[in-house]
């Protein structure tokens, strides 16, 4: 694509977690390409928290994209798409990047009017019909760097110092007051969206108990519940945050973190865009496709013939079960640069 100049870019990636924080690099690149355009990006209800304040993005545009799942409230929906629609046209913008790849995130795109409108050419449900310009992507590789295939076909390539994710940094007095009682710790996220990516969380906590540092375990509030087993099996080593910070708290938390212990999550890909190390338990997903992206982290996988399966339900989870808190606990000693059992 010729490099043109864009007074206006809209960026459509609503979600989720760790896919927006996998924009970011690309959000970087096309901000220093074009440094005096306005980016706008639509954003999911709830992720917000991520691009709020954030000095490369003029405008967040929040949807409630779990409302429009519900028929009870198709009223609601119709009314809250329409006025999408309408604010999308009256912005007049000059460039569309549709990250997301799927039906909705095509209409949005489609809405704008705009008249460049930027896909990759494997986009799913048909939304590679709504685009003007298809970018060929590729399935085998990581999504950032399928994202800034786009980057460089809209002549921003990364720089030549690496990738960076900028994300916002915001202050707060409690987290402030949370880390300087806390010293020294690590980070245990013991969630996941799919149930098959759950390492056991009494094997979380067996790892914090190994560890002469605390260990704090995050997530939403739905999390409250293996995040208090996680502590029962800690021995006294670590405490449970889960469900009691926002999305911008979390950020600041990781970012002062030596280590953090993971499944395969949205937060784990926020810890590594903050250039804390990394140990990812993976068992369905691959961690080639959706690991942690840069140096210095590490991914375990079972040698299970089985996995990646990338299957949302199975019988025995075997290839969960056969990663073992010793092993995990080995890893996280070796990168804190501590000996012994």
């Amino acid at each position: 694509m010729h490099r043109a100049k864009f007074r206006k870019i809209l960026i459509v990636k609503p979600s989720s977690l760790g896919d927006v924080v996998h924009s970011l690099p690309f959000l970087n690149a096309v901000k220093h390409c074009f440094p005096t355009a306005e980016i706008h990006w639509v954003i999911a209800k709830g992720l917000e928290g991520l691009l709020e304040e954030h000095p490369m993005v003029t405008k967040c545009i929040v949807i409630n994209k779990d409302l429009w799942k519900k028929i009870s409230r198709a009223g609601d929906t119709v009314a809250e798409i329409r006025e999408l629609y309408r604010r999308l046209r009256s912005e007049h913008y000059d460039l569309v990047v549709d990250l997301q790849g799927l039906l909705r995130s095509g209409l949005i795109t489609m809405a704008t009017h705009a008249p460049k409108r930027v896909g990759f050419a494997e986009a799913r449900e048909g939304s590679r019909l709504f685009y003007t310009e298809k970018v060929k992507g590729g399935r085998d590789l990581h999504a950032v760097d399928r994202y800034m295939k786009i980057a460089a076909y809209l002549g921003c390539p990364a720089a030549e110092s690496g990738l960076l994710f900028p994300l916002p940094q915001k202050q707060s007095d409690r987290m402030t007051r949370i880390r300087t009682d806390l010293q020294e710790y690590a980070v245990i996220v013991p969630g996941a969206r799919w149930r098959t990516k759950i390492w056991p969380p009494e094997n979380f906590g067996k790892v914090a108990a190994r560890l002469p540092i605390r260990s704090v375990v995050i997530g939403g509030g739905s999390d409250r519940a293996i995040a208090g087993e996680v502590v029962s099996a800690s021995s006294g080593h670590a405490q449970s945050l889960a469900g009691e910070t926002d999305l911008s708290e979390l950020i600041e938390l990781m970012r002062g973190a030596r280590i953090v212990i993971t499944n395969d999550s949205g937060p784990m890909h926020i810890a590594a865009a903050l250039n804390v190390p990394v140990i990812a338990v993976f068992g369905p997903t691959s961690p080639v496709l959706t690991g942690p992206y840069g140096k210095g982290h590490v991914s375990m996988q079972s040698k299970e013939p089985c996995a990646p399966c990338f299957k949302r339900e199975c019988a025995d989870m075997k290839c969960m079960h056969g990663i073992t808190p010793e092993a995990v606990a080995e890893k996280v000693r070796a990168i804190l640069g501590i000996g012994g059992p």
